[in-house]
C-alpha cells in the first residue's frame, strides 16, 4: 500500500491562544518550545509535532499529512498520481523541513480535500510530556489517528483513496436520519497499511470547517473518562457522549475543537496485523452502545 499512516494536520484558526489551551489542558498535547502567537505545534509523541495550527482569517482544517513507508514508494505514487492526471505540487526542501519530513507533494482528492503526501520519519529527540499528565497516545505505525473528511462526490473520492493512494477497505455503512436519503448517507472507512482499522473515512456529509472529525488514542478507559471530565470542566462542546462503535470496536467520546471540527478521543481500537486475512464489513448499527449525538453549538 502506497500510505502506511496519517502523520499530522494542519489547522487554520483566528485564536490560536484558544487552540494552545484546548490542545494542552484538554487533550494533553504539549506545545513545542518553538510554537509562536502565530503558529502552534502540538505533540502526541517522539514526532516533532502532529497538530499544526496556523493563524489566519477563518477556522479550517487545511490538510492532512499520509505518509509513505519510503521514498521508493513516495515516488512511485506520485507517478501514479500525474498518470491519472491529478494536480500535484511536489514540495522544495525547504517545504519539507518545515514539514519536518524528508520529502512532501500537496494535492486534493475529488472532492477538494487537500492532502499533503510526505515520507521520512523525523523524530523530536526529547521525550513527549503531557502538561495534564496524559501517559501516552497509542501512534508509532499507525500515525496519530484518523481523519473522517467530507465528500459530495461519494464513489469518485472512494475510488481515488483505493485506486490512487491504495487504501483499501475495512468498514462501509449508510447512515439514516429523519428527512434523508432512503438509501442513507455513505461512510467508508479505509485503511492503510498500518494496523489501525481506518486512516481514512469519506462520508456524504457537509463540513464547513472543512473536516468532519480527526481520532486520538490513548491507552486505557481511565485517560478517556479523564479527558471527558476535563473537556466538561473547560465548557467544550461535547458533541457525543461515550460510547463504543461497531465496526473498530473504539470507546470514545467526541468534542468540538475551536476551529469547528470534532476530536474523538478513544481507547480500545482495533488493530489487524496481517489485512490479506481481513473481510470487510458492513455494519447496519454504528454503535455497540453509547455515543449520543448532539450536533448543535
Amino acid at each position: 500500500m502506497a500510505v502506511r499512516s496519517l502523520a499530522y494536520i494542519r489547522v487554520e484558526t483566528r485564536d490560536v491562544g484558544a487552540w494552545r489551551r484546548f490542545g494542552e489542558e484538554v487533550v494533553g498535547a504539549a506545545a513545542t518550545p518553538d510554537s509562536t502567537e502565530d503558529r502552534l505545534m502540538l505533540r502526541l509523541d517522539g514526532r516533532p509535532w502532529r497538530f499544526r495550527i496556523e493563524k489566519g482569517e477563518q477556522e479550517k482544517y487545511l490538510c492532512a499529512g499520509l505518509e509513505c513507508p519510503s521514498e521508493e514508494t513516495w515516488t512511485a505514487v506520485l507517478d501514479k498520481l500525474d498518470k491519472a492526471g491529478v494536480a500535484v505540487e511536489r514540495g522544495d526542501a525547504a517545504m519539507a523541513a518545515d514539514r519536518h519530513v524528508r520529502g512532501v507533494a500537496s494535492l486534493a482528492d475529488p472532492a477538494g480535500n487537500r492532502i499533503e503526501l510526505v515520507w521520512g520519519n523525523v523524530v523530536a529527540g526529547t521525550p513527549f510530556v503531557s502538561p495534564v499528565g496524559v501517559p501516552a497516545f497509542v501512534t508509532g505505525e499507525m500515525g496519530f489517528g484518523h481523519v473522517v473528511v467530507p465528500t459530495s462526490c461519494y464513489d469518485d473520492t472512494r475510488r481515488f483513496y483505493k485506486d490512487l493512494l491504495g487504501f483499501g477497505d475495512s468498514d462501509e455503512m449508510r447512515v439514516h436520519f429523519p428527512g434523508g436519503p432512503e438509501q442513507g448517507l455513505g461512510m467508508s472507512f479505509m485503511h492503510a497499511s498500518g494496523p489501525r482499522h481506518h486512516t481514512v473515512a469519506v462520508g456524504e456529509f457537509p463540513a464547513p470547517s472543512g473536516l468532519i472529525h480527526t481520532m486520538v488514542e490513548v491507552p486505557s478507559i481511565d485517560d478517556v473518562g479523564l479527558a471527558l471530565d476535563r473537556a466538561l470542566a473547560a465548557g467544550v462542546h461535547i458533541s457525543s457522549t461515550l460510547g463504543r462503535h461497531t465496526n473498530d470496536k473504539m470507546i470514545s467520546f467526541y468534542m468540538r475543537t475551536p476551529s469547528g471540527f470534532d476530536i474523538e478521543f478513544g481507547c480500545g481500537g482495533e488493530q489487524t496485523v496481517d489485512w490479506t486475512t481481513v473481510t470487510p464489513t458492513f455494519t447496519i448499527k454504528e454503535d455497540l452502545w453509547g455515543h449520543k449525538w448532539d450536533f448543535g453549538a
